[in-house]
């Protein structure tokens, strides 16, 4: 149940306001990992096992997300996690010790799951105002801003701005961003939750979106991880140029999620989720067969236009169920979802240990074939 008071253009603009907060927050925080790296002496080893902090702290409140969701309206959730969020941007940027960043890194993975679920939440509420879907577009401005907090934060690197005053105002703005937007958001009725267990699988009807969401996030944190090591040691391209790679296929993901509303309104929602499974095998396909810079760049798109809209498009759908608050339907696809985020993508560093980064995203694109055999199983109810 949705009750709100202004023009559904305005409950739009507020919550596009809160998607730009968490993607220009978290590429802020992501810009300034290697001076940070440097400012306390971590190896790469010592890195890798700090980073781990920010997924295990989102991973542990998903469960607390569901149930704060299912009591509170996802409005007051999200003001509270864009708030938990730019607070303690601050602290990583003024951490001295590597435990300190650990705790800090921790607290930011809690505070940033429970600004996107129940940003997400929101989303489906305004997505229902309109007749034709929006839902892609909320997660294009997420990586618009991304890279916005990208270029800032090289500004801030090469005029040589500490990492703490550098965090410190973009905290401040975000803050002042929160409660600036707030009072235009969507009042959402919470539905209590009926289950009482602390990690929710997601009831059957929802658990086919689980394992597409599964499949999507462990492509896309893959690409994340892997796609400039796989420029740089199966492509053999210099260093400085080995992230071309990554940059066309983070263009290629933001742009498909401009166009994806559009797509969606024209072919419907399994069409496109089918077609993102094929383009995400096809893309990994063209990259491992043909191992050259212009055709892996051209995989590498297939794979962002592929990984671009299935996320949304699951939660637009899914975040329509009946017998679960939006955001806690959301919450327990994302618990399964994040698994694949955060699983694979050390699952293909041990094969191409073993066998080569070539057989590692190989295996990868069998999870663009079940994306397509998965999307089969959804009734025409689901596509709507």
């Amino acid at each position: 149940m949705t009750i709100n008071q202004r023009p559904a253009k305005h409950l739009r603009l507020a919550n596009t306001a809160f998607f730009f907060i968490s993607g220009f927050g978290y590429a802020t925080w992501a810009s300034r990992i290697p001076t940070i790296q440097h400012q306390l002496h971590l190896n790469e080893a010592q890195l890798g096992t700090l980073l781990f902090a920010m997924p295990i702290g989102l991973m542990a409140t998903l469960p607390i997300t569901a149930r704060v969701l299912s009591a509170y309206s996802s409005r007051a959730v999200m003001l509270f996690g864009a708030l938990f969020f730019s607070v303690v941007l601050v602290f990583v940027g003024f951490t001295t010790t590597a435990w300190q960043l650990a705790l800090a890194l921790f607290c930011l993975g809690s505070a940033r799951n429970l600004l996107n679920i129940s940003s997400n939440a929101q989303a489906v509420g305004v997505q229902s105002l309109y007749d034709k879907s929006i839902m892609a577009t909320f997660h294009g401005i997420w990586s618009l801003a991304g890279f916005a907090g990208a270029a800032v934060g090289g500004l801030m690197v090469f005029y040589n701005i500490s990492t703490a005053w550098h965090l410190l105002t973009v905290s401040i703005l975000l803050l002042v961003f929160s409660i600036w937007a707030y009072p235009a958001t969507m009042y959402q009725q919470p539905i209590p939750q009926t289950n009482k267990k602390l990690f929710t699988i997601p009831p059957k009807p929802l658990l086919k979106f689980a394992l597409i969401c599964f499949a999507s996030m462990a492509c896309e944190n893959t690409m994340y991880d892997w796609s400039g090591i796989y420029f740089g040691q199966v492509i053999h391209l210099p260093k400085n140029t080995a992230t071309a790679g990554f940059v066309a296929y983070m263009i290629a993901m933001t742009g498909g999620r401009f166009l994806g509303d559009k797509l969606v309104n024209k072919y419907g929602v399994k069409k496109l989720l089918k077609f993102s499974g094929i383009f995400i095998f096809s893309g990994f396909i063209i990259a491992i067969i043909l191992p050259y810079a212009i055709t892996a760049g051209v995989g590498f798109i297939l794979v962002g236009l592929g990984i671009s809209c299935i996320v949304p498009m699951v939660f637009q759908t899914a975040g329509k169920s009946t017998t679960m608050s939006s955001g806690a339907a959301l919450a327990s696809i994302s618990t399964i979802g994040y698994l694949g985020f955060l699983l694979v993508p050390p699952f293909v560093g041990y094969v191409a240990q073993a066998a080569g980064l070539r057989w590692s995203f190989g295996i990868i694109s069998i999870l663009g074939l079940l994306i397509v055999f998965l999307v089969k199983d959804i009734g025409n109810a689901d596509q709507n």
